[in-house]
C-alpha cells in the first residue's frame, strides 16, 4: 500500500496561502492595484501589479469570459493530472516538485475565477533588460517544481540506466 503524499499536499497548501497572501498584501497592502502602480525594492526588482489575463509569455489571453472559463477548466484539469501523478509518485522530493506545481497552478485558479484575471506583481529586471513577465509566488512554483522534476528526471534516468547495465555494481 502506498503513502499517502502529505508531504505534497502540505507543500501545496503552503504554496497556495503563500501565494494568496503574498497578492493580497500587495493589491491591498500596499495598494498596487492599476496598472501605473509600481513599488522599487531594489534596484533590480519592482513591485508591480498586471493584470494578467492569459497564461504563459501572454498566451491564450482570454478576452472573453468563455475564453476565461475555457483557461480555468485547462488548469483544473492539468491540475487534476498533477494531482493524481503526486498520489502514484515514490519519491519525496518528486511530491514536493508536484505540491509545489499544484499548489501554483491552484493559486492562479483561484485568481481567474475569482477575479477574471491572475495577479502578477513581481516585476525582476537589470537595468530596461527584463528577462521574464512580471509574475507572482504561483507562477514561481510551478516553474521550480517544473526544472526539479526535468532536473531529477535526467539525473536519475542516467542512474537507473547504469543499475541496469550492471546490476550487481
Amino acid at each position: 500500500m502506498r503513502k499517502p503524499p502529505l508531504i505534497g499536499l502540505a507543500a501545496a497548501g503552503l504554496l497556495f496561502v503563500v501565494d494568496q497572501l503574498t497578492k493580497i498584501g500587495v493589491t491591498q497592502g500596499l495598494g498596487l492595484d492599476a496598472l501605473s502602480d509600481a513599488r522599487e525594492v531594489t534596484p533590480f526588482f519592482n513591485l508591480r501589479f498586471v493584470a494578467n489575463h492569459g497564461v504563459s509569455l501572454g498566451l491564450l489571453h482570454a478576452d472573453t469570459d468563455r475564453m476565461r472559463w475555457a483557461l480555468v477548466a485547462m488548469t483544473g484539469a492539468i491540475a487534476v493530472a498533477v494531482a493524481i501523478w503526486m498520489t502514484r509518485e515514490t519519491h519525496r522530493a518528486d511530491r514536493i516538485a508536484l505540491g509545489a506545481i499544484l499548489g501554483g497552478a491552484i493559486g492562479n485558479i483561484v485568481d481567474r475565477v475569482r477575479l477574471g484575471y491572475v495577479v502578477d506583481f513581481a516585476d525582476l529586471h537589470f537595468g530596461d533588460w527584463r528577462p521574464f513577465l512580471v509574475f507572482n509566488v504561483a507562477d514561481a512554483a510551478i516553474t521550480l517544481g517544473v526544472l526539479v522534476l526535468l532536473v531529477r528526471a535526467l539525473l536519475m534516468r542516467d542512474k537507473r540506466d547504469a543499475v541496469s547495465e550492471n546490476p550487481h555494481a
